[in-house]
């Protein structure tokens, strides 16, 4: 491979910050989103049906049939995009739109489609291979803060996931300086990152096993330049 010309990654989360940012609005967004969460509901139920079906068909044509393929991918695409409006990124304030194609929208979510997927990986990448990177995940997005209860009782006690620690303090930044601070931004993308190519890999739309890598910054490093 050459290094100058970098291969594009199978996965690509594009999420751009979109400044200007209200100091106010992230106080709501879980409420102007709530029709969102309830299309999203339905289609993350397909979404696995679906992808039980592809299962079986990279098992025995080695295809993931590009119409479902699609479909997922547009899944995933507009609950990325239901995120960085809210609380996974508070990146815009430019409300998401209603569908799985893809828009001028600043957050954005492209797969490459495999031609061919392999059908001995198809049987344990999904359960045995990701599991260092479940358990990466479980740490980025279960530890975090504790709230409430007492040192050694957490009954009735809340857990904010690293993740939402570092949105919050973004929102409590744009508050009271009406911006977000640069470096936080670039790490927030960098986990939401790591989650999105771990889903993929896991959901069997990709063979490429997902670097360990915190990948920060709008858009991923790799050029899109062709190989």
């Amino acid at each position: 491979m050459n290094p100058e010309h970098p291969a594009v990654p199978s996965v690509r989360l594009r999420g751009d910050l979109d400044e200007p940012l209200s100091r106010w609005l992230w106080l709501v967004k879980w409420i102007l989103a709530i029709p969102h969460y309830i299309v999203l509901f339905f289609l993350w139920i397909a979404f696995w049906a679906v992808t039980v079906v592809a299962w079986f068909a990279i098992l025995f044509t080695e295809r993931y049939p590009r119409s479902l393929f699609d479909f997922t991918v547009g899944v995933m695409r507009w609950s990325w995009r239901v995120q960085f409006y809210t609380y996974a990124a508070l990146g815009t304030d430019r409300y998401p739109p209603f569908t799985l194609r893809q828009t001028d929208y600043p957050a954005d979510l492209e797969i490459t489609y495999p031609e061919r997927l392999s059908r001995g990986l198809v049987l344990v990448k999904w359960w045995l291979l990701a599991i260092p990177h479940y358990l990466v995940l479980a740490a980025l997005f279960s530890g975090g803060v504790v709230l409430g209860g007492d040192t050694g009782n957490r009954n009735g006690s809340t857990t904010i996931p690293l993740i939402g620690v570092l949105v919050l303090i973004a929102a409590v930044a744009l508050l009271f300086t009406g911006r977000y601070p640069s470096g936080l931004f670039g790490f927030v993308m960098g986990v939401n990152r790591w989650f999105y190519r771990v889903l993929a890999y896991s959901a069997l739309l990709t063979d490429d096993y997902p670097p360990f890598r915190l990948d920060q910054g709008p858009r991923d490093t790799a050029e899109d330049e062709p190989r």
